[in-house]
């Protein structure tokens, strides 16, 4: 699995981004016509801010406590990405296009792995 911020070489744009009425849910679908239903949760807990992430594997921080996270706002940054903005605070997010086509494609996989951390280290979703 390539890092958060890693290019690959197949670049995909976004043709929709869209957020459910309940802004727990992005939805985007890509040129090359996937589509993607990703929890918020899964947004900010596999944020590629360095808050998350760390400055290398071994300084990724778990988040815990997010199951009610909320998308706030979507700011576009270049026409590479979007900074997501959750209701939690965080808001250093950068998601490239090819970020969020992994965490749509790899999400199921993510996910279990984030529940067997948070059970590992006696975390809880909140």
């Amino acid at each position: 699995m390539s890092s958060p911020n890693s290019t690959s070489a197949l670049s995909v744009w976004p043709m929709t981004l869209k957020v459910d009425p309940a802004k727990r849910v992005l939805t985007i679908e890509f040129d090359s016509t996937e589509v993607y239903a990703i929890e918020a949760e899964l947004l900010r807990t596999h944020s590629p801010s360095a808050e998350v992430q760390g400055h290398s594997p071994d300084q990724r921080v778990t988040q815990w406590g997010k199951r009610h996270v909320t998308i706030r706002d979507m700011v576009p940054t270049g026409n590479y990405a979007v900074r997501i903005v959750f209701d939690d605070g965080h808001d250093t997010g950068i998601f490239t296009w090819n970020y969020l086509r992994q965490l749509g494609r790899d999400g199921p996989v993510l996910w279990q792995a984030y529940l067997e951390d948070l059970k590992a280290k006696n975390l809880t979703r909140g």
